[in-house]
């Protein structure tokens, strides 16, 4: 899959990506790097940006205060930092959820009067957003690829998503070396992430050729490193991976970031979002977990049925493994709740957008029905 074409983001792939394209960093007169409190220092990707930085005598600060799922304040927060620092362009080097809080500061930065909360009306934020480098240094939301940034609101319950002309990366280095560092845990939820992201959007009413081409290459690649461990002989890294496996799924979750900016994802997520908010369940097992309801549902229209056939066939697999398979690699077993409590966490996420994104749109007693079966026991 050529992702050097994707528009309006110019990928670059390799681990010597950064190196070999310094003079794409001048960009402005100063950066402002923004990151999470350590993972940038772990994976060596802040030791590569200073010394690119410094060699083209491009001075920075560093905003290093996102943590997962980012709060919409300290996104506000780290806008006003920008403007106090006098950066006119972002680095952001992360996961996903650095990338997202970076798009977001990007936008607060330069409409100084706006509020947390203004970011979602377009005419608050009518000032488009500083430029944009994208430094995944997770392979899961493929946000390098996309313009979406998922903020969590005010009061920790909620998760709106960000998204508008400006808030694409101009450039995005995808590195897989900085995924080395990477534990088993977390990138087996980084992984499943970028598979639901390919599942629903192959799914989705506004998939393209395009699109669908992105989802497949994913999915196969996900599923082929994941369940079948694929390219798994020699040595490994921390993750108990490869670097020929940290590359098949690094590039799958770009891949996947590319298919869902064409048609957004489907009802696992914010199912999930509440899962993540709540128990603090990792945001792509508590995406995985729901992707077998997904699939059983969707196979009651014939659409949704074709489609799901299809991918599995293009994945060498079968639609019932794919059904089963998926939630149990989520690990959720011991996850219990009662049947009030699930009911308020279907509230919470009500009236989404992503219901409607598939050939099969789910009632709110068929949510209801999926908690129960998942996790009220007894």
């Amino acid at each position: 899959m050529d992702l050097t074409t994707h528009a309006p983001v110019k990928i670059f792939l390799g681990n010597e990506c950064l190196t070999g394209n310094k003079d794409l960093f001048r960009l402005g007169k100063k950066a402002l790097i923004v990151t999470g409190r350590h993972s940038a220092d772990a994976c060596g990707v802040m030791d590569d940006l200073k010394a690119i930085l410094e060699e083209m005598s491009i001075p920075y600060a560093r905003f290093a205060e996102i943590t997962e799922n980012p709060l919409a304040e300290t996104c506000h927060k780290g806008g006003a930092f920008c403007r106090m620092e006098g950066c006119d362009f972002v680095i952001a080097a992360g996961g996903g959820s650095v990338l997202d809080g970076a798009k977001a500061i990007a936008a607060y930065a330069v409409n100084p009067d706006a509020d947390v909360l203004d970011i979602y009306d377009a005419e608050k934020v009518s000032v488009p957003g500083l430029p944009l480098i994208a430094i995944p240094t997770t392979a899961g939301t493929g946000s390098e690829a996309a313009p979406y940034a998922v903020l969590t609101l005010p009061g920790g319950q909620k998760k709106k998503t960000f998204k508008s002309p400006w808030s694409w990366p101009k450039y995005s280095f995808v590195c897989p070396k900085y995924t080395y560092t990477l534990s088993h845990e977390y990138s087996v939820s980084t992984a499943l992430d970028a598979l639901a992201h390919a599942i629903e959007s192959y799914l989705s009413p506004k998939s393209t050729e395009e699109s669908q081409l992105a989802a497949v290459f994913a999915a196969r690649e996900v599923w082929d490193v994941l369940f079948l461990g694929h390219d798994g002989e020699g040595e490994k890294d921390a993750g108990g991976f490869t670097p020929r496996q940290r590359q098949r799924l690094m590039y799958a979750a770009t891949n996947a970031g590319i298919a869902i900016s064409y048609t957004g994802t489907g009802f696992p997520h914010p199912l999930g979002y509440s899962l993540t908010l709540t128990y603090g369940i990792p945001h792509g097992r508590a995406c995985a977990i729901f992707e077998g309801a997904f699939i059983r549902y969707n196979r009651l229209s014939k659409i949704g049925r074709n489609a799901i056939d299809a991918l599995a066939v293009a994945m060498d697999t079968t639609v019932e493994e794919m059904a089963v398979r998926i939630p149990k690699m989520a690990g959720l077993d011991e996850l219990t709740m009662t049947a009030e409590e699930a009911e308020r966490l279907i509230d919470l996420v009500a009236g989404a957008g992503n219901y409607a994104n598939s050939p099969y749109v789910i009632s709110r007693g068929e949510m209801s029905d999926i908690y129960r079966r998942l996790f009220v026991r007894g």
